[in-house]
Formats: C-alpha cells, sequence, structure tokens
C-alpha cells in the first residue's frame, strides 16, 4: 500500500518538467496585458469584389470573375435570394465595363430583375443596378428612370447617387447634376469615401473646374482600400492631365494604374495617346495593340486608326475602322447605344450625312454636349455649316451648360466659324484649342495650325463675335 501510495506522488521527470513548466508560463501569462482580438483574415477574392461592387468601387478582372462564380453557384440552390441576385447582376455589370465585352450586359439585365422581381421593395441594390447597367449601355433615359427609384427607396444611401449623376449628364441636365451632387456631399455616409471623392471629380471636370477635379481625385487616391480602385482613379487622373495638354504627367499616372492592374485597358490605351503626343509612335501603337486585346473598345480601335492615318498608314487605319463597326454591331445587340460613336466615326470617315441623322436621333433621346459636338460637326462635314454653327455655340458656351473645356469641342467650332468666314472668333477659338491641349487629336491638332496659318495675324476688321 505504501509502495502504490508512492507511485501515485512520484511523477515522473519529463512530466514534472512540462507540468513546471506550464505553472511557469501561466503565471507568466497572467502578468501580460489581456489578449487583443486576432485580427480578422484578409478577405478572399470573392470577398474583395462583393465589397468594391456593394460599394459602387472598381474591382479587379480575377476577384470579379470569382465574385460572379460563387454568386452563379449560390443562386442556383437560393433562388429566391434577391440580394445574391443583384450582387451577381453589379458583378456582370463591372466585368462588362472593364472587359467591353457587350455579352455580360444581358446576364446582368436578367439578374437584376431577378432581383427585382423576388424582392419586389426595398431592394434600392438592384435598382441602382439597373441604373449602372443603363448607364454603360448610354441608355441615359433608363439610367435616371432606375436611379431616381433607387433614390427613392434609400435616399440616405450614398451608392444610389453615382449612377443617376451619370444619367443627368448623358441627358444635358446640368442643374440636376448640380443638385444631386449637393446631396450626396451632404450625406454624413458618403462624403469621405473615394469613390464619392471621384464622383465629384467628374463633375467639376465638366464645369471646368481642372484643379478642383485634380484635388479630388488625388484624395480618392489617397483613400482607397485595394490596388484595384487606386489603378481606376490613378486612369482618371491621367485623363485629366491629358486634357490640360500634359502628356508626360498623363503618361506618369497611367503607368502607375497599370503597375497597381496590369489589366486595365483603359490606361493602357491612355498610354497609347500620351506616347503618340511625345512623339513615340511606335510604343504608342503597341500600348494600343495590347489595350484592344484587353478591352477591345470599339472607342479604341477609332483612336488607333486615326493614329494610323496620321503616321501615313491607310490601309491599317482602315482595319481598326472595320474593327471599329464590328464591335457597335456586337455591343448594340447586346443593347449597347453606339450612334454616338458611329456619328463621330462617319463624321469624319465615312458618310456625313448617315451621322447627321444618326446623331440627330441621338440628340432627341438623349441631349448631353457630346451630342451636341458631334452632331454640329456632322453638319459641317455634310457642308451644312451654318447649321453646324448654332450646334457648335450650344457645347461651347456657358448658357447652355458647356463649361468643360474641351480642346475637341473648340476646335470644332473654330473650323466652322472659319469656313463661314468669321476670322476672328475662328482664330480665338482654334488658338484656345491648342491652348487648351496641343495635342488633342492627330489630325485635328494639324489642321488647327493650318488653319491658323491660313487666317494669318488678326486685322481691325475681323469680327469679335
Amino acid at each position: 500500500m505504501e509502495m502504490e501510495r508512492a507511485r501515485v506522488r512520484v511523477l515522473p521527470r519529463p512530466l514534472f518538467a512540462a507540468l513546471a513548466g506550464c505553472a511557469a508560463l501561466g503565471g507568466a501569462l497572467m502578468l501580460l496585458p489581456p489578449d487583443r482580438p486576432a485580427a480578422p483574415p484578409a478577405p478572399g477574392p470573392a470577398a474583395r469584389a462583393e465589397r468594391a461592387v456593394t460599394a459602387g468601387a472598381p474591382a479587379a478582372l480575377p476577384d470579379l470573375a470569382a465574385l460572379i462564380g460563387d454568386r452563379e453557384a449560390f443562386v442556383r440552390t437560393h433562388p429566391r435570394d434577391g440580394q445574391a441576385w443583384a450582387q451577381l447582376g453589379s458583378a456582370y455589370v463591372e466585368r462588362g465595363r472593364r472587359t467591353s465585352d457587350a455579352a455580360d450586359f444581358p446576364r446582368a439585365e436578367r439578374a437584376l430583375r431577378t432581383s427585382v422581381k423576388v424582392r419586389p421593395g426595398g431592394n434600392a441594390e438592384a435598382l441602382g443596378g439597373l441604373a449602372a447597367l443603363a448607364n454603360t449601355r448610354r441608355d441615359f433615359p433608363a439610367a435616371r428612370e432606375w436611379g431616381e427609384a433607387a433614390l427613392r427607396e434609400a435616399p440616405r444611401r450614398w451608392t444610389s447617387y453615382p449612377a443617376l449623376l451619370d444619367a443627368y449628364t448623358g441627358l444635358g441636365d446640368y442643374k440636376a447634376v448640380r443638385r444631386t451632387l449637393e446631396r450626396l456631399q451632404g450625406l454624413r455616409s458618403g462624403a469621405a469615401v473615394p469613390a464619392v471623392m471621384a464622383e465629384a471629380a467628374g463633375v467639376y471636370r465638366d464645369q471646368g473646374r481642372r484643379e478642383d477635379a485634380q484635388a479630388a481625385l488625388a484624395d480618392a487616391a489617397a483613400r482607397t482600400a485595394t490596388p484595384a480602385e487606386e489603378a481606376e482613379w490613378q486612369y482618371r487622373a491621367g485623363e485629366l492631365a491629358w486634357e490640360r495638354g500634359e502628356p508626360a504627367e498623363a503618361l506618369h499616372h497611367f503607368e502607375a494604374a497599370l503597375r497597381l492592374d496590369p489589366g486595365l485597358g483603359s490606361a493602357r490605351a491612355g498610354e497609347g495617346r500620351a506616347l503618340a503626343a511625345l512623339g513615340r509612335s511606335t510604343e504608342a501603337v503597341t500600348a494600343y495593340r495590347t489595350a484592344l486585346a484587353k478591352q477591345p473598345s470599339p472607342q479604341y480601335a477609332l483612336e488607333l486608326g486615326e493614329l494610323y492615318e496620321s503616321l501615313g498608314r491607310p490601309e491599317e487605319a482602315g482595319t481598326q475602322y472595320a474593327v471599329l463597326r464590328a464591335r457597335v454591331a456586337k455591343e448594340q445587340a447586346a443593347g449597347v447605344d453606339g450612334e454616338l460613336l458611329l456619328g463621330r466615326f462617319e463624321a469624319d470617315h465615312g458618310d456625313a450625312e448617315s451621322a447627321v441623322r444618326r446623331l440627330r436621333a441621338e440628340w432627341a433621346r438623349q441631349p448631353g454636349l457630346d451630342v451636341a459636338d458631334a452632331l454640329g460637326r456632322a453638319l459641317h462635314r455634310a457642308g451644312k455649316a451654318e447649321l453646324a454653327l448654332g450646334w457648335a455655340r450650344r457645347a461651347t458656351d456657358k448658357e447652355h451648360g458647356g463649361e468643360v473645356r474641351s480642346a475637341l469641342y473648340v476646335f470644332h467650332r473654330g473650323m466652322i466659324e472659319w469656313e463661314l468666314g468669321l476670322a476672328g472668333p475662328a482664330r480665338r477659338h482654334l488658338e484656345e484649342a491648342l491652348r487648351i491641349n496641343p495635342y488633342f487629336s492627330p489630325a485635328g491638332a494639324v489642321a488647327a495650325k493650318e488653319a491658323l496659318a491660313a487666317l494669318g495675324e488678326p486685322v481691325a476688321s475681323d469680327s469679335p463675335n
């Protein structure tokens, strides 16, 4: 019995040492401050894209693919989940925008309409997604309708506002743009959100407030949560620098965007534009071709075609114009309005009368400044300079909302005035176009300089109007 007690009391040395160590560790731990909660794990690709899509922010393409796959699988087993359908639809919209793949737009519409159907009330997320889809398709009347419905559902939700701002801009309703931005900036929940700052930058740009726009984008880039979001704001800063006639600064921003998101086709096309302005034509062509491989936008095909023309390579230009027509036809089949782009293209490179018809119809449906400018250009190319001047004035006069400092708009006005014999206004507007951006167009900048040379020095008889 005594031996048994001894066996119970005496522990093997390794076990005793271990217990002693635990006791010492326990005592030491009692002296430490209370445990802090463990940092949450970093969100995965689908979660990152969900956060971005829900917040109306850009998302990386791999993350979008992960989110779309996740939501497609989820709604197959939960077909009555309105929120999942809304997230799926919004992810399709963002992916279609990022890739210029219009096939995503019918998918987005089906998902978003399903969301509204299974959750008919209190579904501002789906309504806002439908507004964003309509904007991406350049259907601004529909975007206004869906955007206003989303705002009625959730007037304190800041993500209800950006799509509505884009819709009002596309419709030329600049008073509504100002009013809506003021309401958005008055929301405590959204005033400091990077996406709101970027929206404000777009409005400031249209108002001719370039310094304010630049500052807002810089603030947005400094507060971003993801590389994809920062890349988008860097790209937009590059676009502003380009419009100011600063191609080296623009290239700096485009390259920063591509370091953050190498798949950002819009930044690659911007890089091509800046390189061409800097005289680096071979690199510019390569950049455009890379952009088109990643994001086959008909706008990029037009820009590359015009670059080829300026380089004396008409056959390659014609190939790009054929690509443009094919891409526009494909997008139109998916509900995208390509009439503005086709009108611009036909006015400069094809059938000007066809351009006039297209753009008159477009103006009747959605009268934005870009349509007014394009219609003026088309009328001018069709030999109707007097009619054209009224539209050019509408696009550039502040009383009509034409506050944006666009070298292209002012150039078009100056060329119309030159043809009409209005030497003073023509000289003033052509000089202004080159001051705003000496590189605004490969062919246009040359034409402006040639017209100014033909006009010569001003004389006392030049009209000031």
